[in-house]
C-alpha cells in the first residue's frame, strides 16, 4: 500500500485598506475552522506593514479539507488609524467563511475595507 501525499497547498490572506488608499498594516485577523455549530480556534495573526501575514495561515499538513473563518478585526484597525467610528461601529469583526475542498491548492483571501464596505475573492 502506497503512503497518502502529503498536503501541499496553503491558505494566505492580505488586507488592503480602500478609504486610505494603503495596506491595513497591524490589523489582528483570527483563522478558526468550523465544524457544524463548533468553532474551533487555529491561530491569531497580526498583518504586517505591507498588510499581510508574515507566513501562511495553513500549509503543509496544517491544511485540512474543511470549513474555515477569517475574522478580520477592522473596527480596531479602522480607529487606530484615527477613523471616527459610530458605536457600534457598522463594521467591527469581519467574518469570512469558505471552504478548503483541494489540500494541494493555494487559497487566497484577501480582503479591501472601509469603514462602511468590504470586499472579498479567491485571489491567486
Amino acid at each position: 500500500m502506497s503512503a497518502q501525499p502529503l498536503p501541499t497547498g496553503r491558505l494566505t490572506t492580505h488586507v488592503l485598506d480602500t478609504a486610505r488608499g494603503r495596506p491595513a498594516g497591524g490589523l489582528v485577523i483570527e483563522l478558526v475552522r468550523v465544524d457544524g455549530l463548533d468553532h474551533h480556534p487555529v491561530k491569531t495573526v497580526r498583518t504586517n506593514d505591507d498588510g499581510r501575514v508574515d507566513a501562511p495561515l495553513l500549509t503543509g499538513t496544517d491544511i485540512a479539507r474543511g470549513v474555515y473563518e477569517l475574522r478580520f478585526h477592522a473596527g480596531d484597525y479602522l480607529r487606530s488609524t484615527g477613523a471616527v467610528l459610530p458605536e457600534p461601529a457598522f463594521l467591527d469583526v469581519i467574518p469570512i467563511r469558505f471552504g478548503i475542498a483541494d489540500t494541494s491548492a493555494h487559497y487566497h483571501v484577501p480582503l479591501l475595507i472601509s469603514p462602511y464596505s468590504y470586499s472579498t475573492y479567491r485571489g491567486s
